[in-house]
């Protein structure tokens, strides 16, 4: 392989990458805490985006039951959007894996 064809593949490469990431802005993962009570939206780089918390979780004494349930759910949330940008990454590179320490964003 040429130079020339190296960098070739590396202008598509980084093309693709950069339509990868506008994907991630456009992306939204959910994820739910108490079988729905909580929900967060999260963008497919993990941006909070939306938050649903049901009425009846607004009991007075119940707010650090709530705060924890909030963490339940942007750990899902975060979990499936991770998941998400995996995928598009072996999309995009054909399945090679991203060197050590190489960061999208």
């Amino acid at each position: 392989m040429n130079i020339m064809q190296m960098m070739k593949q590396a202008q598509e490469l980084q093309g693709k990458m950069q339509q990868m990431q506008e994907e991630l802005d456009k992306l939204e993962v959910e994820g739910q805490a108490a079988a729905g009570a909580v929900v967060v939206r999260l963008s497919g780089k993990g941006e909070l985006r939306a938050l649903k918390i049901d009425p009846a979780l607004l009991e007075p004494g119940e707010g650090e039951i709530l705060e924890d349930l909030v963490i339940a759910a942007h750990k899902d949330a975060r979990t499936k959007s991770d998941a998400a940008l995996q995928d598009r990454m072996k999309q995009v590179t054909g399945g090679l894996p991203l060197p050590p320490g190489m960061k999208l964003f």
